[in-house]
């Protein structure tokens, strides 16, 4: 089982790896739902663990692809050692931007973010993605607003999609064990490991722990390719 932990600087990389995380992914500015955090920043992240740390690719809020704008960001972001990327992008009639992923995607280990979530066709877009080389997660909640109320659509598709699946977006342990029971083998968690499920407060290291228990050990041979 991969757990992936959102971090905002390297206390929260710190925090989330002592917890047991597989994995960070490294943003800015959550009141934009997540934003691409500076170079010096994942600097800093990328010193501090050693656990992979994949950086948010978004330059602005909302899903469209302003495309010279996050190829100079996607320079700076590499120059700074980020290896690993999140990033996704949907196009004026909010189907997969494919010819925006063709123009950043350079071979590094990829997640398709929540984009997903706000596509005109679900399945479509799953289409669209299959096959993208270097693509390992699809973070989804089911749908926009949150795992709440899309977690039927989750157990849905976990039996064509449950290998790429990333499920976080309001995630709470009484869904574990119907998503794992489904096939999905990847969590994600921000929220949930700071207390009082506040961003201005720190990822607490026992909040992590006590998800890593609940999601259950990581096995290599269960993590997806490129983690």
């Amino acid at each position: 089982m991969l757990l992936e932990i959102i971090v905002l600087d390297a206390a929260d990389a710190r925090a989330a790896a002592a917890g047991g995380a597989d994995r960070v992914e490294l943003v800015a500015d959550m009141a934009a739902d997540g934003l691409s955090p500076d170079p010096a920043t994942v600097a800093a992240v990328l010193a501090a663990v050693s656990i992979p740390v994949r950086v948010m690719l978004r330059t602005a809020p909302g899903f469209a692809a302003d495309v010279p704008s996050l190829r100079t960001t996607l320079r700076e972001l590499r120059a700074a050692g980020a290896a690993e990327f999140v990033l996704g992008f949907l196009d004026a009639g909010r189907n997969v931007d494919g010819a925006a992923l063709d123009a950043l995607l350079d071979g590094f280990p990829w997640t398709f973010h929540r984009a997903v979530d706000h596509a005109a066709d679900r399945a479509a877009a799953w289409r669209a993605l299959a096959g993208r080389p270097g693509l390992t997660s699809v973070l989804t909640a089911g749908g926009p607003a949150g795992m709440g109320e899309g977690l039927p659509v989750l157990l849905a598709e976990a039996p064509a999609h449950g290998p790429l699946m990333l499920a976080g977006g309001g995630l709470r342990e009484s869904y574990l064990h119907p998503l794992t029971t489904a096939g999905v083998r990847a969590f994600h968690s921000g929220r949930a490991v700071r207390p009082g499920g506040r961003w201005a407060a720190p990822v607490s290291p026992d909040l992590v722990r006590r998800l890593r228990y609940a999601v259950g050990p990581a096995t290599p041979s269960t993590l997806p390719s490129g983690s």
